[in-house]
């Protein structure tokens, strides 16, 4: 019986014709900002950027939407949506728009002279029935310096691949590793690649020559059994976001490790639902005995009401010291009250969010996020068991009728010891990094962001963030005499005060200026130039900081 399943599964595979590529889209491609303009445009409905990633055969789709009203774009966002259209309309590759390094049977150029033109790029693909295949080689460089204060000047040079494809119309997949190495200042390296704070061959630098690595992989099932309705399910490694915010995330900024995850994707109408568990590991130690494993398992739940709103709610369970619990991979249980169950061991956190959608160019969102016990204490603001959080902001396209012009205000708030947990292995966090917002607890952010593309090839943004936070205070021995509840290591300790105000404690103020522009003379090659200027403050010390630095990448894939 066995047998005849495995023989009619694999002719399934082989004689299906391919024509959705199921594949997710890197959560960092820049077609997610095209299409999330388009969205706040009403061009496109929503593109759930509070689960943002999407496969090609999805972001296909929205192309298709912006094509059939290509009457209301400006001349540029044209240009952007025939860039995307070469990509990700695959049945539409040929050689006039596609170049393959190694000649295969697809019809795609393979001259030398096509790895300087704007044609789309692969190192090799396959495509026949039931199945494909592509194959990239991925290269990066960049260049840092630091202006102020001084430091020698830093580079990383990486080079990998990624392989992805799709079979039976049905199964998406992707393989993808990078190997990289560091010249000149090793410290700085984790300043213009924020990445290397939570890597482990960077971090434990027992080398001669600095280096790092970073893999990823997913198989994704993918199928809709009646109309309008989606499920999906994933098993692997790649980068998630999770929540709203047009900064980081309350949730799950994306400025974290990436996390090995199981996780089922459901939709039906107007009804979508969200289950992931996720393992990471703690804090980084030399003493490998010392170093574990945690668990993040997540639950959402979603409303959309088409020109209208999203609502959604979400909650999330932190939890280490064992292995998977079953309780909390059920995606049909409230996971408090399941945590509860377990003895009330572990880290709790729930959500409220909604995002607008019936302004044509103007779009609304906030979120309001409740750690450890969401309900013990919301009367008392100053009592430290109030552990909240709450972000708003607003996305505006095209201001006084200025085409391709974004500009997005947004003020977050997150109070003492939100993301800490009584036990320290139970933190939000992952090696060492904060899951959701990185200004972390007892801080405030008021952001503000001009984007513009200047044409489909060059893009500049502009964000002033203004960071308010309240620090701990130590003495001159280093002990702790007042906790704040700024630190996410360091929980409220049985002799701490009950009260603790908002941003009591050692305040500093940060202004942080950071101008970036984004090129990409020919296709499938980019220069990515950062300059960053930052002024910080310990306003009880009066002592002030600046720094400024600026990177440049240039990234190839083909």
């Amino acid at each position: 019986m066995f047998r005849k399943s495995f023989i009619s599964l694999c002719i399934l595979l082989i004689t299906c014709s391919v024509n959705a590529q199921q594949e997710n889209v890197p959560i960092d491609h820049d077609v997610y900002t095209f299409l999330k303009e388009m969205s706040v445009k009403k061009i496109i409905a929503d593109v759930h950027d509070d689960n943002p990633s999407m496969s090609r055969a999805e972001v296909k789709k929205h192309l298709k939407e912006i094509s059939a009203k290509s009457n209301e774009l400006s001349k540029t966002e044209k240009n952007i949506l025939k860039k995307y259209q070469d990509e990700f309309y695959d049945e539409e590759a040929d050689s006039t728009n596609t170049y393959q390094m190694f000649k295969g049977d697809n019809g795609y150029s393979s001259d030398l002279s096509g790895l300087l033109s704007d044609k789309i790029k692969y190192t090799y693909s396959y495509k026949n029935e039931g199945i494909n295949a592509y194959l990239n080689i991925l290269g990066r460089g960049i260049y840092g310096t630091e202006f102020s204060p001084k430091v020698p000047n830093t580079e990383l040079f990486d080079i990998g691949i990624r392989f992805r494809g799709t079979l039976a119309e049905k199964v998406g997949y992707s393989i993808s590793f990078i190997k990289g190495a560091i010249e000149g200042n090793n410290a700085f390296a984790a300043t213009i690649d924020p990445r290397m704070n939570y890597n482990f061959q960077y971090v434990e630098n027992g080398e001669n020559l600095g280096n790092y690595s970073f893999t990823e992989g997913y198989l994704k099932y993918n199928t809709q059994p009646y109309k309008n309705m989606n499920i999906s399910f994933e098993i692997g490694r790649e980068k998630m976001k999770f929540g709203y915010g047009y900064g980081d995330k309350l949730v799950l900024s994306g400025n974290s490790p990436v996390m090995d995850f199981i996780k089922l994707d459901f939709k039906y109408g107007i009804f979508s639902f969200s289950s992931w568990t996720a393992s990471t590991v703690g804090e980084y130690d030399k003493i490998r005995d010392s170093n574990y494993t945690k668990y993040i398992a997540t639950n959402r739940m979603k409303l959309s009401f088409t020109n209208l709103f999203d609502i959604g709610v979400g909650e999330s369970i932190v939890y280490s010291g064992r292995g998977i619990d079953l309780a909390y991979i059920n995606p049909f249980v409230f996971l408090k009250f399941s945590e509860m169950s377990l003895q009330d061991r572990d880290n709790g956190t729930l959500w409220f969010d909604m995002q607008t959608h019936f302004l044509k160019n103007l779009e609304f969102q906030g979120t309001f996020f409740m750690d450890d016990d969401p309900f013990g204490n919301l009367s008392d603001l100053s009592n430290f068991i109030d552990k909240t959080g709450w972000q708003l902001g607003i996305f505006w396209y095209s201001p006084f009728s200025i085409s391709d012009l974004s500009l997005i205000a947004e003020y977050t708030k997150i109070r003492p010891f939100v993301y800490s947990h009584v036990n320290p292995k139970n933190t939000y966090t992952a090696w060492g990094q904060i899951l959701g917002d990185q200004i972390g607890p007892n801080s405030d952010e008021f952001l503000l962001r001009a984007a513009y593309n200047i044409n489909s090839s060059l893009r500049m943004n502009f964000d002033y963030q203004f960071i308010r936070h309240g620090a701990n205070i130590y003495d001159a021995k280093g002990n702790l005499i007042f906790n704040s509840g700024g630190d996410v290591f360091i929980t409220h300790r049985v002799a701490d005060p009950i009260d603790v105000k908002f941003l009591s404690g050692e305040r500093i103020n940060t202004n942080i200026i950071t101008l970036d522009l984004k090129y990409e003379p020919i296709r499938m090659v980019f220069f990515d130039l950062v300059i960053k200027r930052i002024w910080q403050k310990d306003v009880a010390k009066d002592i002030s900081t600046n720094t400024s630095y600026s990177d440049l990448t240039l990234t190839l894939e083909f």
